[in-house]
């Protein structure tokens, strides 16, 4: 896969936009009206979920710029509840939001990675 240009205009047959509309299956964790989120196929931590907008934004750089207050703040709070349903804040985990291609952003639709469940070291190794 070509990593994405964060800039380009948003695509609705992405992976992720079929899976928002349920023509791809996928394992649900958090669904409400502004998120929904599922398991990574490939999970990269014992912990490892993404979490989407239910609007079409490309990238946290799109969604920062175009989402309502509303939208901003329940996709947020979502990434928290999620959070704290699967035991991670005192522990502790990461959440990642990768932007364009020098971050290696693969899919056209802003997400990010809920990551945890065992210590996860250096956040950009040397």
């Amino acid at each position: 896969m070509t990593p994405v240009d964060p800039t380009m205009p948003y695509d609705d047959q992405n992976i992720f936009a079929k899976i928002l509309r349920g023509e791809l299956p996928c394992t649900k964790v958090y669904e409400d009206e502004w998120a929904f989120a599922f398991e990574d196929i490939h999970p990269q931590a014992p912990e490892h979920i993404l979490v989407l907008p239910k609007g079409a934004y490309v990238s946290w750089d799109d969604f920062s710029a175009r989402a309502s207050a509303e939208e901003i703040a329940g996709f947020v709070r979502a990434i928290g509840k999620i959070a704290r349903d699967k035991g991670l804040v005192e522990p502790g985990y990461r959440a990642i939001a990768n932007v364009g291609p020098d971050s290696g952003q693969l899919v056209p639709h802003l997400h990010v990675h809920i990551c945890g469940g065992r210590p996860l070291g250096a956040l950009v190794p040397a």
